[in-house]
């Protein structure tokens, strides 16, 4: 009998809709989670979020390139301007087991028949954008398992490996065939987007192999606040209401 997964990415320190998406997630059977990375950023509360994934789930973790900046002294000088004011804010919001934990991430995990990664698996650490099946093709190479969960763009996305290279697919619920490899973009929890300002997260039971494309509302004005109260750049609150 399998296990049903919650696949969680690009939390970005949003504590409301992480909480959402929890209880969506349990309301729907989950009992084991999984996330791809970017805990931190964007958001006003990232220990929070630290707390729920590494004390309360418990669950498999890979380094999102937020995670690593936060917790490292690379230089910001290639982040956006207000990705990079969030970064240096979040550094001194937390801890320094918070920052000793987020260092420790793996780039890629595999786990019970599929694989974590935030950007991709043939340069993890490059952390490459997917916007398209041939960014997607060079992955396949790499992906030893029938499917991979992967974030970083925050737009939910299938990517299916072909005699081509890679086919794009629209992110609907289905089974995953023997055979066949998958690359999946679980979307965003913290700031989707892709026009749609709802949380965003997969469900995938281990048994059936069937996949399934979750949007949950949460509180984005309480959101806002938080924001706004860290005095975090306005451009961080406003997005969150168009999910772009």
């Amino acid at each position: 009998m399998g296990q049903i997964y919650a696949i969680l990415g690009d939390i970005h320190a949003n504590i409301d809709a992480l909480k959402a998406v929890l209880e969506d997630a349990r309301a729907r059977g989950a009992t084991r989670f999984a996330c791809v990375g970017d805990m931190v950023g964007y958001n006003a509360a990232p220990a929070e979020c630290i707390s729920i994934v590494r004390d309360e789930l418990k669950c498999p973790v890979v380094c999102g390139n937020h995670d690593r900046y936060v917790s490292s002294n690379m230089s910001l000088t290639d982040f956006h301007p207000v990705a990079a004011t969030v970064v240096e804010w979040t550094r001194q919001q937390l801890a320094s087991d918070d920052l000793d934990w987020l260092r420790a991430l793996p780039m890629q995990k595999p786990v019970m028949g599929f694989t974590l990664v935030h950007s991709t698996l043939d340069m993890p650490e490059h952390w490459g954008y997917v916007f398209d099946s041939l960014q997607a093709s060079a992955h396949f190479v790499y992906q030893k398992t029938p499917i991979c969960f992967h974030g970083h763009t925050h737009v939910p996305i299938v990517y299916e490996e072909c005699a081509l290279g890679a086919l794009c697919l629209p992110p609907e619920n289905f089974k995953i065939p023997v055979g066949k490899k998958f690359f999946v973009n679980v979307g965003s929890v913290g700031q989707p987007r892709d026009g749609d300002p709802r949380a965003s997260y997969v469900l995938f039971d281990t048994g059936t192999r069937e996949l399934r494309f979750r949007r949950v509302a949460y509180d984005i004005i309480k959101a806002q606040a938080r924001i706004r109260a860290a005095g975090l750049p306005e451009r961080c609150a406003a997005r969150l209401v168009t999910g772009s």
